[in-house]
């Protein structure tokens, strides 16, 4: 933990300000921002750090880890010579607001923003200042369309809960077409569209399933009476609440010798507990997830190996995300400077995970798209427990 606070103070005391050591000094470097929920107003009253010595809560947590991250693409940018300037900038910074932020930023002509936004409101502020300047926004985390509109430079790299479900949809037409399927959910305005949204998908009728709506309290009896012991049975959890699925994944488990299942989760189940080992050694899952941090490969070998040293743990996540999202995406803006949004989907610089960004028209008589959305989904199968294949 003195490592955190080292780092909390470090980041206190800089300006942000990073520039690496261009190949080619005839040109200016390009100027990227990076702007990141840090909270260090929060942190510290004045230099005295305020946090506990013990445990930083995810409030600090995620933005520091994403720094990190990114920190640490810098340093292979840098031992590359790419002709780079970074500018990262707390965007919960006391006493200014976000829209004092950006216009501070005006006149420095970025070429590129990276951003882990948190909210909605943050990610309109942004995305408006992106629209205005031209400048393209790589969103790395923020699933929500909320607030976007005719930004053609905006790229969510997380996709939103309905390309999700359009995926779900895909894969259960496939795999499952003429068998009988359940979808479990609860009452709540986010499980009516899931549900709608599946509904609607199904017009043609491609797929046979049922809606059981289930109780806050449901008990074994209330899924197991839906279940045939005489075959495998095709379940699909509509509900984005944690809670919700780590209930239903402990029933169909604990009666699985019993009720054979395959279990397809949500989105938010990809970094859930109680999703592998004996919690789920009784039936299969299946989770979708833009991100492929499960299958190591030489480059993420090197960054746990290299986060270990510096920080003594393992990366989670987050680390990851702000390392690919910072090292990728700068390549294909050094690389394609003119033509760097035609080309967001190129996979030449390939960190961990493929992009497929495509125009996203919120209202069919949209002209210019309201951003672009990456719908590139992968599909995690947890079976006996254990992750067995990524796809």
């Amino acid at each position: 933990m003195y490592l955190f606070k080292k780092i909390f103070l470090f980041l206190l005391l800089i300006i942000a300000c990073i520039i690496s050591k261009a190949a080619d000094t005839t040109k200016l470097p390009v100027r990227i921002a990076v702007l990141l929920p840090l909270n260090l107003d929060s942190a510290f009253k004045g230099y005295q750090y305020n946090l506990s010595n013990t445990k930083i809560s995810q409030f600090f947590l995620s933005g520091l880890e994403f720094y990190n991250g990114v920190m640490m693409a810098i340093d292979s940018l840098q031992k590359e010579n790419a002709n780079v300037e970074v500018w990262i900038y707390d965007m919960h910074k006391q006493n200014q607001s976000l829209q004092q932020l950006t216009s501070e930023m005006q006149t420095l002509n970025f070429s590129m923003i990276i951003t882990s936004v948190t909210t909605s409101a943050e990610q309109k502020v942004i995305s408006d200042f992106s629209a205005i300047n031209s400048i393209p926004v790589i969103s790395a985390t923020f699933p929500n369309d909320i607030n976007l509109n005719n930004n053609p430079f905006f790229l969510m790299v997380n996709p939103t809960w309905k390309t999700h479900i359009n995926a779900i949809y895909n894969y259960l037409s496939k795999n499952y077409a003429g068998k009988k399927i359940i979808l479990f959910t609860r009452k709540g305005s986010m499980e009516d569209r899931i549900t709608s949204e599946l509904i609607k998908l199904n017009s043609r009728r491609t797929l046979n399933f049922s809606t059981v709506i289930l109780s806050d309290n449901f008990s074994d009896t209330d899924v197991i009476s839906h279940l045939s012991n005489s075959g495998q049975n095709i379940i699909v959890c509509g509900s984005l609440l944690e809670g919700f699925g780590r209930d239903l994944i402990k029933i169909l488990n604990d009666n699985g010798l019993t009720y054979a299942s395959v279990l397809v989760g949500m989105p938010t189940w990809s970094g859930m507990t109680g999703i592998t080992g004996t919690d789920s050694e009784n039936l299969q899952i299946v989770i979708t997830s833009p991100y492929n941090y499960l299958n190591k490969n030489i480059t993420l070998a090197n960054i746990e190996t290299n986060y270990k040293t510096l920080y003594y743990t393992r990366p989670s996540d987050m680390v990851l995300k702000g390392y690919e999202t910072m090292y990728h995406f700068t390549k294909l803006l050094l690389a394609n400077p003119d033509t760097f949004i035609n080309k967001s989907s190129d996979s030449t610089y390939k960190i961990s995970n493929d992009y497929n960004f495509q125009a996203v028209r919120l209202s069919p008589t949209s002209f210019v798209p309201d951003y672009l959305e990456n719908k590139k989904i992968y599909f995690i199968r947890i079976t006996n427990g254990h992750i067995q294949s990524i796809d």
